[in-house]
């Protein structure tokens, strides 16, 4: 089927993604391109391999894409800076001779008037692919659940509320775990040339249902308070999250800006990001998993919290 090349393989979608395709026994096809190979040992023991490529260096790109057929193009973490980012890799892939770019894009974007600052980022990283010629698959991916549940529930546990400024406006939050074997059933099978997929969860909620749905499960009480976004704002503000990104800047083990996260609770409260699709059910065969069952398989870890 050819080499499949990875970017920004040492991350957590990378790092998903490559195991999913290692368990179709296709360990031998991958070229997994990051700036921390030694991150990768493990991938390398089991048969992958692993090259430099930064995303900042064109050069070593091209170099880390030789070989490659298909090229899973994982959006680079600076919300604001990625276009430019994203205009080497698909360069990169060009002169390397890829022919089909997969690409982690993002959901609700073709509206103009979706504020969320990440529509800019992949709107135009998808532009540019389209430009290229070359073939593409672009996975527009929800809200992650993880982000939700387990990197912010905790907080929420231990103070005993969920706030957002994104009122009762709707989403279909997924599992990323979800969202890496969409890609890897896009990458490991034939037929999904110049498609588009919605990656999502199984069924819209809003933050005020999720939060009762953690109170019931966890046995914990809970209060949803919805805020302005200048109280948002304020809130990361006291907590020391920049407002713009910062490279290698972690809050809570998070490379969070305020920026970003105010400008997406405003596009779900503006309904921007109201799109439940069965696209991960069509390629897995099974449905996506949902928020509750994430929370039920974490409950310890969220009781744990609010001790």
């Amino acid at each position: 089927m050819g080499k499949i090349v990875i970017t920004g393989a040492s991350g957590q979608y990378g790092r998903l993604a490559t195991q999913g395709l290692i368990e179709r026994g296709l360990a031998r096809d991958l070229i997994l391109m990051t700036r921390t190979p030694a991150k990768l040992a493990d991938m390398a023991a089991l048969g992958c391999e692993v090259r430099y490529g930064d995303y900042d260096d064109p050069a070593s790109m091209v170099a880390a894409m030789a070989g490659a057929d298909k090229l899973l193009l994982i959006s680079g973490t600076r919300v604001g800076a990625r276009v430019a980012q994203h205009q080497a890799a698909v360069d990169a892939a060009e002169a390397a001779g890829v022919g089909h770019v997969v690409y982690t894009s993002f959901i609700g974007i073709d509206d103009p008037a979706n504020p969320a600052e990440v529509r800019h980022d992949h709107i135009e990283t998808e532009r540019l692919i389209r430009a290229s010629g070359l073939a593409f698959t672009f996975l527009r991916d929800a809200h992650y659940a993880d982000a939700m549940i387990l990197m912010a529930g905790p907080g929420v546990m231990a103070s005993g509320q969920w706030i957002s400024n994104a009122a009762l406006g709707k989403e279909a939050m997924v599992w990323r775990d979800d969202c890496a074997a969409c890609a890897v059933a896009v990458l490991a099978g034939p037929g999904h040339e110049n498609r588009t997929y919605d990656i999502t969860g199984p069924e819209l909620q809003d933050f005020a249902e999720v939060t009762a749905l953690m109170a019931r499960l966890t046995g914990v009480p809970l209060e949803y308070v919805a805020v302005d976004d200048e109280a948002q704002y304020a809130i990361f503000d006291a907590m020391g999250i920049p407002r713009r990104p910062v490279d290698d800047q972690y809050v809570g083990a998070i490379p969070w800006n305020s920026d970003d996260m105010v400008t997406f609770g405003a596009a779900i409260r503006g309904g921007f990001l109201a799109i439940c699709s069965d696209d991960v059910e069509r390629l897995l065969g099974r449905p996506a998993r949902s928020v509750r069952q994430m929370i039920a398989e974490n409950v310890e870890m969220l009781r744990g919290a609010a001790l």
